[in-house]
């Protein structure tokens, strides 16, 4: 079956249960995405997935609806691992509207947030668990959780992860959990750490690739100016006002989103800033602003590459392109979510040929370069050739 044909049909014909077809009609969600076409049934059955699909496709109820449906019958409990904080409340929101109406609990387990209050949910005994590596670990090294009841898990935003550092913490959580499971792991490319992943803890897994690895989402119009370094504040303050929605805004660096923040502040716009630094109150005020409004721009790290989950964001600005050029994709999968148009502008100066490239590399695509009329625009730097003939013997 064709993966684009998920549009032709409904979600009936995918062997969801009777209580969550009405679920996710409550939701309104009339058709699947190509991803939760093809992952669905294959999930149900019990099977293990490599699933890979750009993001903002609707991955969290690829798996999350199977998930439900296999464990609302018994008692085992299903683990979700997720890179960041962010990510993590997000999927557990989205597990949560379809697993309590079935009597399933969730719980999240989060850094910067209470031990006690996680502590207290895991008493109250939640049947699927949402959890970052770290954190999980800590709930381990302290005997408040056990993973041996454990039949389903999730590693969910895989790549990024691996990107994270993580790759060491999900091997020491692995052994906790039971190898008689279903294991689906999601991702958005699929690097040789995955390959190796899935050989070593998975069960003849059955891939589904919705898109080729490192495409960007193809609602995304892409735009590239070359500029000097000292010409991107205006650049941006014009951009801002040519596009009046709402704007994701990636810097490369922590102090650089914080200046970033501070001089859109002083120009009287209303922006927020979510990086690591921050505490876990703060990410959370700044991302629910953003949602709702209160402010219109949001300055980001990497770290909310993944994990924004905001409908309707117009434009993504990279002020700075990412060191890692898979990120870029993670990065503009941010807007043109859900069907919606979307549009992507990303700042490179004269040496970053090599960046653009990278980046072009990794999507197969060419970024078209344009330029805007008030600002002055740069070329790349030609390439150094070197000669490597024989050298001159200098005169003494």
């Amino acid at each position: 079956m064709n993966a684009n044909q998920g549009e032709q049909y409904s979600f009936y014909g995918l062997g969801l249960a009777p209580k969550l077809l009405e679920l996710v009609d409550r939701m309104k969600f009339k058709t699947p995405t190509p991803i939760q076409y093809k992952a669905i049934p294959i999930a149900i059955a019990g099977q293990d997935i490599v699933g890979i699909a750009q993001t903002g496709t609707g991955k969290t109820l690829a798996f999350g609806l199977p998930m439900v449906q296999r464990l609302a019958p018994g008692l085992k409990r299903g683990l979700v691992l997720v890179p960041t904080r962010e990510l993590a409340l997000q999927v557990e929101e989205t597990l949560n509207k379809v697993g309590q109406p079935l009597g399933l609990r969730t719980a999240v387990l989060i850094g910067g947030a209470s031990m006690y209050n996680q502590v207290q949910a895991l008493r109250r005994g939640p049947r699927i668990i949402v959890a970052t590596p770290g954190r999980l670990l800590d709930h381990l090294g302290q005997g408040t959780i056990r993973l041996n009841d454990v039949s389903i898990l999730v590693l969910d935003e895989a790549d990024r992860m691996l990107d994270m550092g993580f790759a060491p913490q999900i091997e020491k959580i692995l052994p906790h959990v039971p190898k008689d499971r279903q294991t689906m792991l999601f991702s958005a490319t699929i690097p040789e750490k995955i390959v190796n992943i899935a050989a070593r803890h998975m069960k003849l897994p059955v891939s589904v690739e919705i898109a080729p690895s490192g495409t960007a989402a193809k609602n995304v119009i892409q735009e590239l100016f070359i500029i000097k370094k000292e010409e991107k504040s205006q650049l941006l303050i014009k951009l801002l006002e040519q596009y009046r929605g709402t704007v994701l805004l990636f810097s490369r660096t922590k102090r650089g989103a914080a200046r970033i923040t501070r001089g859109l502040r002083s120009l009287n716009l209303s922006a927020a800033e979510i990086h690591a630094d921050r505490s876990m109150a703060q990410r959370r005020e700044a991302l629910e602003g953003f949602k709702t409004g209160k402010y219109r721009i949001l300055v980001a790290t990497d770290i909310a590459a993944r994990g924004i989950d905001v409908k309707g964001i117009e434009l993504v600005i990279n002020y700075d392109l990412p060191d890692d050029a898979e990120n870029y994709v993670h990065r503009i999968g941010r807007t043109g979510r859900a069907g919606y148009e979307g549009r992507a502008i990303s700042f490179a100066t004269p040496e970053q040929r090599g960046d653009v490239r990278s980046i072009e590399s990794v999507m197969k695509k060419t970024l078209p370069i344009v330029r805007h009329p008030d600002i002055r625009s740069a070329d790349f730097y030609a390439p150094v050739v070197r000669s490597f003939g024989p050298r001159r013997r200098r005169r003494r």
